[in-house]
């Protein structure tokens, strides 16, 4: 699958402008990661593209929609790791893949909501600034802060050092994602 393959499938599922940016942000997250392990870095950007790609359109049955049709694409690696990022399904992390996207996902959605409250965006904004909100469980309420530390140590990185290489990515990025 390519990305204008994935960008369709997105598309026929996914019309809200927030997850679409959600969605792009771990796109982006993830190809920087996979770059930087010498992974493959268009299966690791579909994987954080399409993630959430059927929450809006099927959101009790999340994330079985898309993870079938990925299924059927013979898109198995991809297919496994969004099954593993839903938690509720205890499916195993056997691949580096698997354990970058939940140590990414609901991570990138913290640090978006930060930059959200600041008045220059992501300019200024750092790591520590970050884990004081992370500690600051009324701040992104919904954001799942055990998810968010799970991920961390299965994906063997530092928290600090995790949340500035996010940091940098989507400050490159911050006009398309209006940070």
């Amino acid at each position: 699958m390519d990305r204008t393959e994935a960008r369709t499938l997105l598309a026929s599922m996914t019309k809200n402008p927030s997850l679409l940016r959600h969605m792009r942000t771990l796109e982006l997250v993830m190809e920087a990661y996979a770059k930087k392990l010498g992974q493959d870095e268009n299966q690791w950007a579909i994987t954080g593209l399409l993630h959430d790609a059927d929450y809006e359109a099927y959101p009790d049955k999340h994330p079985s929609i898309i993870v079938q049709k990925l299924k059927d694409l013979k898109e198995d690696k991809i297919a496994h790791a969004i099954s593993a990022h839903y938690t509720k399904w205890n499916v195993p992390y056997t691949d580096i893949m698997d354990k970058a996207l939940l140590a990414c996902d609901e991570l990138t959605g913290l640090i978006v909501a930060c930059c959200q409250v600041r008045p220059d965006g992501i300019e200024s904004l750092t790591h520590k600034s970050v884990v004081k909100k992370l500690k600051d469980k009324g701040f992104a309420a919904k954001v799942e802060r055990d998810e968010i530390q799970k991920g961390v140590e299965l994906f063997g990185v530092n928290l600090n050092d995790h949340i500035s290489f996010i940091i940098d990515v989507l400050r490159n990025n911050r006009e398309e994602l209006n940070l």
